[in-house]
């Protein structure tokens, strides 16, 4: 099977979707991104990809921020992808990753008087984080940077590198996932990944002035917990120390799903165990990303043509 992208405009083998090591956006990190899960539903032999258009909407808030003229709508983005996935023909869980990029081949850094480009490819991909068991996390030294240093409210490439730093710190350390907790100490989010705690019959997580990401998976969940199980998510910050005395804890994100912690700084989460709530939540979030779950089909895009 030959994979495809789509770059400068037209679907080409991956192969050949090259750029220099002149490009701007690879010395400076001007670039920003999105990563759309497609859900193989084996039954009805169908790849569903989930709130596409929302994802994209987000890549042109994203763009804003770092004056990058994107030159497709995000309805052109969805045509684009669907077109390109199906060509790739994966009968199995993808993630999709539309870049937006400044593609002068110069040096120097700015925003202004630079070329933009954009592309999109996909590619084979399972569990990010253990689904099943569950996590360890652990407080990362590394703090998350302000809104006023680089605005964590758009994906964007170079802001990556402090997620870079504390995943890689937790990895070596022994844990799972990362938290990082934002300068004045409170709770932000994971390397890659939105956070929750259940205390009571509540959800809470952190809210966007806590520099988060406005995750779609996090707000699939909020809507999900209210609409279907009436719980109440509460948007608030959260103190270091009362990640360990929660009843449960889970992560949310595209590549991460629903993932429940067991464990934070040595700690156990409960009792050390995937919590109840977490696993209703998770269990409807993947009936409903695999397009079974027809009140929620709206969300999910159908790649093969029947």
């Amino acid at each position: 099977m030959v994979p495809y992208a789509f770059f400068k405009g037209k679907i080409v083998p991956l192969a050949d979707a090259k750029i220099s090591i002149l490009t701007h956006a690879l010395h400076y990190g001007t670039a920003c991104f999105e990563g759309i899960r497609g859900n193989w539903n084996d039954e009805e032999q169908q790849l569903y990809l989930f709130r596409m258009l929302e994802h994209y909407q987000r890549l042109h808030k994203s763009c804003k921020i770092i004056k990058i003229d994107l030159p497709y709508s995000p309805e052109e983005l969805c045509r684009i992808t669907v077109e390109m996935v199906e060509k790739n023909g994966y009968k199995e869980d993808v993630y999709i990753r539309p870049l937006a990029y400044k593609s002068s081949e110069q040096v120097g850094v700015r925003l202004h008087n630079l070329e933009d480009s954009f592309c999109v490819f996909t590619v084979p991909f399972g569990n990010y984080l253990d689904v099943t068991k569950g996590i360890k996390c652990c407080t990362s030294t590394w703090r998350r940077i302000d809104d006023n240093v680089i605005p964590a409210r758009g994906k964007i490439t170079g802001l990556y590198v402090n997620s870079a730093l504390a995943k890689t710190e937790a990895f070596e350390n022994g844990y799972e996932e990362a938290i990082l907790l934002t300068q004045d100490g409170h709770v932000s989010e994971g390397s890659g990944e939105n956070i929750f705690i259940v205390s009571g019959n509540k959800l809470i997580t952190p809210p966007v002035y806590d520099n988060i990401l406005q995750g779609i998976t996090r707000d699939t969940i909020i809507n999900l917990a209210r609409d279907e199980f009436g719980i109440e998510t509460v948007e608030r910050s959260i103190d270091r120390s009362e990640l360990y005395i929660v009843d449960e804890c889970f992560m949310t994100g595209t590549a991460a799903h629903v993932t429940p912690v067991t464990e934070i700084d040595h700690r156990k989460v409960g009792d050390g165990e995937v919590g109840p709530i977490s696993s209703k939540l998770q269990e409807l979030y993947f009936e409903i990303v695999r397009g079974k779950n027809s009140k929620y089909k709206s969300w999910c895009t159908a790649v093969y043509k029947k």
